[in-house]
């Protein structure tokens, strides 16, 4: 007796196929899109699946390509187990955590001893290996029981069983030869496709990134769909590591972290203190011409005002322990709004005042693990340009819209044009993170939906992304490496007036509590704004925010009294001097200032001195000759107070 082979309709994007029911998802694409069609996984109905998922009802599926970011998303997943399969095979102890995809890569967190370079080297060979013998990466379903039977040894994946499946249902793994994990998926057919990767660093983490857990050891790797592509990132990292700003920073001598002090507490030195003044001044004078007034708040206040403001208990794990003095439990601050909030409820305030507008460069101070600090980009002690603006629902629009012009005034001072806009929002589902109004969140946040939209600014929205206490527009900044970082802040809060009971007098004599505070902070913090100056730039800092603006090299000892004229000269112009009066080799000389990135080198010879002349040396190279003193220190002058972000003179 012969039985008719039951057929499923498959629809593609070039029409609807015939297949027979149980037919897998691969061998569709292969038969529609042929060998070649860079398909490492689909969507069924809409839903990601493996290649290896069985067609058993009529469905629509689209390819899933390994350049796309769907594809890249997977592909750094599987690679992720691939790091974890060569871990547990070279260090049989390692208890596998969680291993998920990243921007350009994925990291693996395990429980074990720490490892090296030459570590890393090893499990990077034996992966390497696992992908030559192309080993199947199959997709298995257990129940509850079997799945915790497999897993019993590793309290790990028991605590991620609890929290995210539960004790009633099972769920899938993904096994690829010895290697077993708890998953998900969708994942790549075999370990031949996850050839163009490289393992990168790692660092100490620490279980449910909560310090009082278990210490991890994370290992980070970046994987890419072909070879073009990964030796493109090589090559960026390449530049990257020349630009970094913590090298650079100790080239420079801009900064320094001591152990003694603590991790994430940077010291400025003379050459990052003028660098962080400069900056600190150009921002008094902008928002001088904004309208602000400039206070100074303390650096610790009462568990009571930290309550008042929210940050207990909504931010509570950012925020140092309690300190318990005789007259009560004080918090090194986190912020500086609730101070400037009881600053603007000091006294009565009218209609006619507002908006009030309150800044200061306020230290503050951030429990972040020691893990995750590096360099100036994450520190547990910043100085925030911060401000906070009072005014009625009116008024937010206008100001809205002049703190977006003054982002866009310091973005061009300092060279950055490479930036978007970012409408952060509330995730209704997470309220625990959030203060739980509604209706506020959806009023504020279409406002500033309006505010933007008429501002004609382009934007992209992000839910979960939003402070606590309202929405807020973050700018983007693109990197020279393509890393995006929020640079800067506009955040409207809704919940300070009645937290503070901040109120003014409106035109009827009526007390109205309808304030709203804006908070913003166009230049981030010193310590993440001059990191990102600094990489930007690569140490090759405008002239005007240079520490040394004017390095004077004299070819011998001769000509040091005419250097020593011109040193004093320039001292008395406002310019930043160096002299070098050794009896080195002016080449010698030039290599060994080269890398504290002087804007200018002065050169200084017999026709220099004779002619009272200079010979100026660009960072690019290039040289002038017989320049006029006077000429000289005019020229340059000018371009140190006009703050132009590209050399000039030469």
């Amino acid at each position: 007796m012969s039985y008719a082979i039951k057929m499923i309709e498959v629809e593609c994007d070039d029409g609807v196929h015939d297949f027979p029911k149980g037919i897998s998802a691969g061998e569709v694409v292969k038969e529609i899109h042929g060998k070649k069609s860079g398909a490492i996984a689909v969507l069924v109905n809409g839903k990601e699946k493996d290649l290896s998922y069985s067609l058993r009802k009529n469905c629509e599926i689209d390819i899933i390509k390994n350049d796309s970011d769907e594809g890249l998303y997977i592909m750094r997943h599987s690679c992720a187990h691939l790091l974890a399969q060569a871990v547990t095979e070279l260090f049989p102890e390692a208890k596998p955590t969680i291993g998920p995809p990243i921007e350009h890569g994925f990291y693996y967190d395990f429980f074990m001893n720490p490892i090296n370079e030459e570590d890393l080297k090893t499990i990077e060979k034996r992966m390497k290996e696992l992908v030559k013998k192309n080993i199947r990466i199959e997709r298995e379903e257990y129940d509850n029981k079997a799945l915790r039977n497999m897993f019993s040894d590793n309290s790990f994946k028991m605590e991620i069983m609890d929290d995210k499946i539960g004790h009633d249902v099972g769920s899938s793994a993904y096994r690829q030869g010895n290697f077993v994990d708890l998953c998900r998926g969708p994942h790549v057919e075999n370990t031949a496709k996850l050839r163009w990767f490289k393992l990168t660093s790692t660092s100490q983490a620490y279980w449910r990134a909560d310090a009082k857990r278990e210490p991890l050891v994370r290992i980070y790797g970046m994987c890419y769909a072909s070879k073009n592509d990964l030796k493109e990132r090589n090559m960026q990292l390449a530049e990257a590591e020349k630009r970094d700003h913590k090298k650079i920073g100790k080239e420079m001598n801009l900064y320094m972290i001591n152990e003694l002090i603590g991790k994430g507490l940077p010291v400025w030195l003379p050459n990052g203190e003028i660098i962080k003044s400069e900056i600190e001044r150009f921002a008094v004078e902008t928002e001088n011409t904004y309208g602000y007034e400039r206070v100074t708040t303390p650096v610790l206040g009462k568990q009571q005002l930290f309550e008042t403001s929210g940050h207990l208990p909504h931010y509570a794990e950012s925020m140092y322990p309690p300190m318990e003095m005789d007259d009560g439990t004080y918090y090194l601050k986190a912020m500086n709004c609730p101070m400037h909030h009881l600053i603007y409820r000091n006294k009565k305030r009218s209609y006619r005042e507002l908006p009030i507008r309150i800044a200061e460069y306020g230290t503050v101070y951030r429990n972040e693990l020691s893990g995750t600090l590096t360099g100036l980009l994450r520190v547990r002690m910043l100085s925030m340009n911060d401000a906070h603006i009072y005014c009625t629902l009116d008024q937010v629009a206008q100001e809205f819209a002049n703190n977006i012009q003054m982002v866009q005034e310091y973005y061009s001072a300092f060279g950055f044009d490479d930036y978007h806009f970012r409408l952060s929002l509330w995730d209704p589902e997470n309220t625990e993170k959030y203060i739980d109004q509604p209706k506020n969140w959806e009023t504020t946040q279409n406002h500033l939906r309006e505010i933007l939209d008429n501002l004609n600014v382009k934007y992209e929205e992000s839910i979960g992304e939003a402070a606590f206490y309202g929405p807020k527009v973050d700018i983007q900044f693109t990197t020279l490496l393509g890393r995006e970082e929020s640079m800067s802040t506009i955040q409207l809060d809704f919940a300070a007036k009645e937290r503070f009971g901040l109120s003014f007098m409106d035109e009827s004599g009526t007390e109205n509590n309808e304030v709203f505070v804006i908070h913003r902070a166009p230049l981030s913090t010193h310590e993440r704004f001059v990191a990102f100056l600094t990489e930007h730039w690569a140490g090759n800092f405008p002239t005007w925010l240079s520490p040394i603006q004017a390095q004077i090299i004299t070819i011998s000892e001769k000509h040091n009294d005419y250097g020593t004229k011109l040193e004093n000269k320039l001292k008395d112009a406002n310019i930043r001097v160096k002299a070098d009066y050794s009896d080195h080799t002016i080449g010698k000389k030039i290599r060994m200032h080269r890398k504290m990135r002087p804007a200018y080198m002065i050169i200084i010879g017999d026709e220099e001195s004779q002619k009272n002349t200079v010979s100026i040396r660009a960072r690019d190279g290039n040289q002038k000759n017989g320049i006029p003193v006077e000429e000289f220190i005019t020229n340059l002058a000018s371009e140190n107070s006009s703050r132009k972000k590209k050399l000039e003179l030469i």
